[in-house]
């Protein structure tokens, strides 16, 4: 027999703010989290702007061996998961740990420490680079370093497929506890890449926006959009199986009902055609669930603010929802705090699970420009206070990767 799977914990590190309550404030508020980078010197790159996390000291999560053992990456991880499962109310001595899963990704890893000891390797040699350089940078040390801090010894996995990450994270995560293999899951995204490597190399197959004005970079839908910026964070859910959580009392933000995932197989950066995969994505995750599209209240886009982005998604998102499409909310959360990668599923689904909880749709901010081609209600500049039933979010990735998973109002 299938199983129900709720979400009782949140947890988020975003431009926007560093924890959910701030993020969750700012993106009511219509905050923009684009910037200067101060994460290095931009002299001699073409762009400038980024969505750095603000007031980050690590020392005031972790001792200083313990931070310095660690890439950032893995640092957000954590802060998001700890938050989490604090939110969540469970408890390490009451619970069987071996049912409790991590499963987290992140795009790129430890991109920043793959830097500084290349670096040290080619300006000192081989002996100086550093023992904790390889622990520090594969991209399962965010699973690996949650699972420890936290103590769950369930499946821990790290699944990596790009900017789909996140998402894909948190729909296998249901599928698990859904089919009776683990009873508890902390899943989500992690990305710090925000390096000179990662803006260079972002920036010259032409996918980052060259925009110096911070509230005309990020700018999903709008006609002037011209790339997407990078972001940096993590956002992490508890994911729980309904009378598990029920037994114990535990608040609900939501009820996860579906999850669809494809592959476009069709090219390493562009999308498909009229956002076929996409669309197929979101059938699948309504079928999961039993919806119908008119159903839906509310969809957090991926909305990167690329031109092929866009315009296919807003193509896949009529060709999925068909009539409805001209009804249903669609706006990007990226235009608050930019694209935080392998992150931003995890981030966008706390996005979802307030936006259920507090019945209020968040808008797409920055927008001015309509664009023909990006015709449905992006819900500009203004959020909306309306019930929302159900939620979905999307997220596609370089390679091809599509997923979507779908929230209910817990009932």
């Amino acid at each position: 027999m299938e199983r129900r799977v709720v979400i009782t914990g949140l947890g988020a590190i975003t431009p926007i703010g560093n924890n959910v309550e701030e993020f969750w404030k700012g993106i009511k508020e219509g905050k923009c989290g684009i910037d200067e980078i101060t994460e290095f010197d931009t002299t001699d790159f073409k762009v400038k702007l980024a969505g750095e996390v603000k007031n980050y000291n690590p020392e005031d999560y972790f001792d200083r061996r313990e931070a310095k053992r660690m890439d950032k990456f893995s640092q957000f991880a954590i802060v998001a998961a700890r938050e989490a499962w604090k939110d969540s109310g469970l408890d390490k001595e009451k619970e069987d740990m071996t049912r409790v899963a991590v499963i987290v990704g992140s795009g790129i890893g430890g991109l920043a420490t793959i830097e500084k000891d290349n670096r040290t390797l080619v300006e000192k040699g081989p002996d100086r680079v550093s023992p904790m350089y390889i622990p520090m940078c594969i991209g399962n040390m965010a699973t690996g370093n949650v699972a420890i801090d936290l103590g769950a010894k369930g499946e821990s996995i790290s699944i990596v497929t790009a900017c789909a990450t996140g998402t894909h994270c948190i729909g296998e995560s249901y599928r698990m506890i859904k089919h009776g293999y683990q009873d508890i899951a902390i899943a989500g995204g992690t990305e710090a890449s925000i390096t000179p490597s990662g803006i260079a190399g972002f920036t010259n197959i032409k996918a980052l926006s060259q925009s110096q004005d911070k509230n005309r970079a990020s700018i999903p839908f709008d006609k002037e959009r011209n790339g997407f910026v990078m972001g940096e964070g993590a956002g992490i859910l508890i994911l729980e199986e309904l009378e598990h959580a029920k037994a114990r009392g535990a608040k609900i933000y939501a009820e996860i009902v579906g999850y669809g995932a494809t592959s476009d197989a069709y090219h390493i950066t562009s999308p498909a055609p009229g956002g076929e995969g996409g669309a197929r994505a979101m059938i699948l995750a309504m079928q999961d669930a039993n919806v119908t599209p008119d159903q839906v209240t509310y969809v957090n886009a991926h909305g990167t603010s690329t031109h092929l982005n866009d315009s296919c998604e807003t193509s896949a998102v009529k060709t999925a929802f068909g009539e409805s499409a001209k009804k249903i909310m669609v706006s990007s959360t990226k235009s608050n705090t930019g694209h935080l990668l392998g992150a931003a599923g995890g981030v966008e689904a706390v996005v979802c699970a307030k936006a259920i909880q507090d019945s209020f749709v968040p808008p797409t901010i920055n927008y001015k420009v309509p664009d023909e081609e990006c015709d449905l209600d992006v819900v500009p500049n203004e959020g909306r206070n309306v019930e929302v039933n159900y939620a979905m979010s999307n997220s596609l990735g370089f390679g091809g990767h599509n997923c979507s998973i779908l929230l209910k109002k817990y009932n």
